[in-house]
């Protein structure tokens, strides 16, 4: 990923805890029919490994936990908030108009080795882990136990488990650090102009990250 100082984070427990803020990631491999890629629900266990293990578990009938090569590094992709950045908010542009549109994003890259865990316990357990996470915030949360084993053990066949042992974590913060501070504070009220969730939520990560740049 192409990396500029200012925007990059390198902090694991803030790349970590993007990626449980969202666990679905774009899971891509390179087989022998090319590129594959899927959107996938991750279970991140930190203390596995120095970067960490993201677990997951694929329907049977998708061929991408056949179709890879273990000696490639998979890729996951978890991608936050994102927002078009217009050049009427900049001062600069009022100053002298030299200015073009840009997007900000927040973005994570995770990179490993893929193996294939073909195991009803292990499936089992990450699907428990993953479910009573997402729940958690639930007033009712369900479990995996709410529905008959019967069931969860005929479902457990159509799925397969996959982890990757992450070897190596980019993070990628792009929220105008690069520019000036009335440039960035431009950003930020025509961000909170907008009433849409994900402008609001840029604006923050622009007022809280941008003057680190």
């Amino acid at each position: 990923m192409y990396q500029p100082p200012h925007f990059r984070e390198e902090r694991l427990e803030v790349q970590h805890d993007f990626i449980r803020s969202h666990p679905l990631g774009m899971l891509v491999t390179m087989g022998g029919s090319g590129l594959t890629a899927n959107p996938v629900p991750f279970l991140l266990d930190a203390s596995a490994s120095p970067h960490g293990i993201l677990k997951a578990h694929l329907s049977r009938a998708n061929p991408q936990w056949r179709d890879f090569d273990p000696a490639q590094e998979a890729l996951a992709i978890f991608q936050g908030v994102d927002a078009y950045i217009t050049p009427s908010w900049y001062e600069t542009k009022r100053e002298t108009g030299k200015v073009v549109p840009t997007w900000n994003y927040a973005v994570v890259q995770v990179y490993g080795r893929m193996t294939v865990i073909d195991d009803p316990e292990w499936v089992m357990g990450q699907i428990a882990e993953l479910t009573a996470l997402q729940e958690a915030s639930h007033p009712e949360p369900w479990a995996v136990s709410d529905a008959p084993p019967p069931f969860i053990a005929a479902q457990l066949k159509g799925i397969v488990g996959i982890a990757i042992e992450i070897t190596r974590i980019e993070g990628k913060w792009k929220v105008s650090q690069n520019r000036s501070e009335a440039d960035r504070k431009g950003v930020s009220e025509g961000l909170r102009r907008s009433a849409e969730e994900a402008s609001q939520k840029m604006a923050e990560l622009v007022e809280t990250l941008g003057a680190k740049g």
